[in-house]
């Protein structure tokens, strides 16, 4: 797919100009070169791993050993390609099942007792249970479209909003989706989704950005979804990033960019705002994962009002200790929406947009940190 240069200056005065930065064109590389089609996306690397056996006949236990084996072989194959050692049209065409196959079994397999993420409900999803997130097996997706109103290197971004989350924030600006109607979308499978990704790509999209609500509790269907996708585009992971070990091994393989929210800097916090235990521990358990990997990533930060001290400080601080070759996206829009908006009095600390004073404080914390923020933020 060839977009010529005048398509991403209209799409973002700033695009290009972006781009130009060598830290940012440094710290993106992979997904740079996947996305002007230099490089296959790890998802179109997974296909060319042929499974042995037929994952369909394996239980669970014998599912994860077969991913153990065939994920081993695909980063192999895929620092050779990193590194120019090796071309992706060298690769052999699997006859029958590959490493997508696997991990999408998977994934419908752990959905029987669910946990995907870290809520791990244990419900069974195919028989239509439904847990925090409110989903079952079902796929909803509320809208789609080319986004330009994210990060400069991302725009225009092919996002896809799903239903269904599994945090509860009270000043969810998505909150319709998320946890008012989450199952008000359009039913998507994962054929389906995969057209929908396809018309994005060809239409100009530089990746396919899987939001919502959040798309940890799809991931099934995300994940069988390319099994059809028949166009190299980058995939992005744009989550809350309360998601299991195990799911984030599923995506270690088809996720070429990650665009996680980092939010609290405590556990208490977390609870009160977001009804989400154990926070801090899982965000940061997970993003040292991605650290681990060196893959390309950007962290938002959605600056809160009044919780520069225990929240943003924190947060920017561990970033730059833990995943200092991130790019940080100190986010300004906070606004109160959902609960917060309706009854104020219950959250008094944020039920105002935060001032710029705080904003000002929070950028010039992650300058003293040495943090690349002013390219995306």
């Amino acid at each position: 797919m060839s977009v010529p240069s005048w398509y991403w200056r209209l799409a973002r005065p700033d695009a290009l100009t972006v781009w130009e930065n060598p830290e940012v064109r440094r710290r993106l590389s992979w997904y740079y070169d996947v996305m002007v089609d230099v490089k296959p996306a790890k998802f179109m690397i997974a296909k060319r791993i042929g499974s042995p056996e037929d994952p369909d006949k394996l239980d669970l236990e014998g599912l994860w050993s077969l991913h153990q084996e065939l994920s081993r072989e695909f980063w192999s194959v895929f620092e050779k390609i990193r590194d120019n050692k090796l071309r992706f049209n060298e690769l052999p065409v699997p006859d029958e099942k590959n490493l997508l196959h696997v991990k999408a079994r998977i994934a419908w397999e752990t959905i029987r007792s669910c946990t995907i993420c870290e809520r791990r409900c244990r419900f069974n999803r195919l028989e239509g249970k439904r847990g925090v997130c409110q989903l079952d097996y079902r796929v909803y997706v509320h809208s789609w479209f080319h986004h330009l109103g994210e990060e400069a290197p991302l725009v225009p971004s092919g996002t896809i909003f799903y239903g269904g989350c599994n945090f509860r924030c009270v000043f969810c600006q998505n909150y319709d989706i998320s946890q008012v109607y989450p199952r008000s979308g359009v039913e998507v499978d994962a054929r389906r989704l995969a057209l929908i990704q396809k018309e994005l790509r060809e239409n100009g999209a530089r990746n396919i950005n899987h939001v919502g609500g959040d798309p940890t509790p799809s991931l099934h269907v995300i994940l069988e979804s390319l099994i059809y996708l028949d166009v190299n585009v980058p995939q992005l992971w744009n989550s809350n990033m309360y998601l299991t070990e195990e799911s984030m091994l599923l995506l270690r393989d088809v996720i070429d960019i990650w665009l996680p929210d980092f939010k609290y800097g405590n556990n208490k916090c977390a609870i009160r705002l977001s009804a989400a235990p154990r926070y801090w521990e899982v965000i940061t358990r997970n993003l040292k994962m991605i650290a681990e990997w060196k893959d390309p990533i950007i962290i938002r930060h959605l600056v809160l009002p009044n919780h520069i001290e225990c929240c943003t400080k924190p947060v920017l601080k561990w970033i730059a200790e833990n995943i200092p070759h991130a790019l940080v996206n100190i986010m300004d829009q906070y606004r109160p929406e959902h609960l917060v908006a309706k009854y104020p009095e219950r959250w008094p600390d944020i039920a105002r947009r935060p001032s710029w004073r705080e904003i000002r404080e929070a950028y010039d914390y992650a300058s003293k940190l040495g943090l690349v923020y002013e390219p995306v933020s």
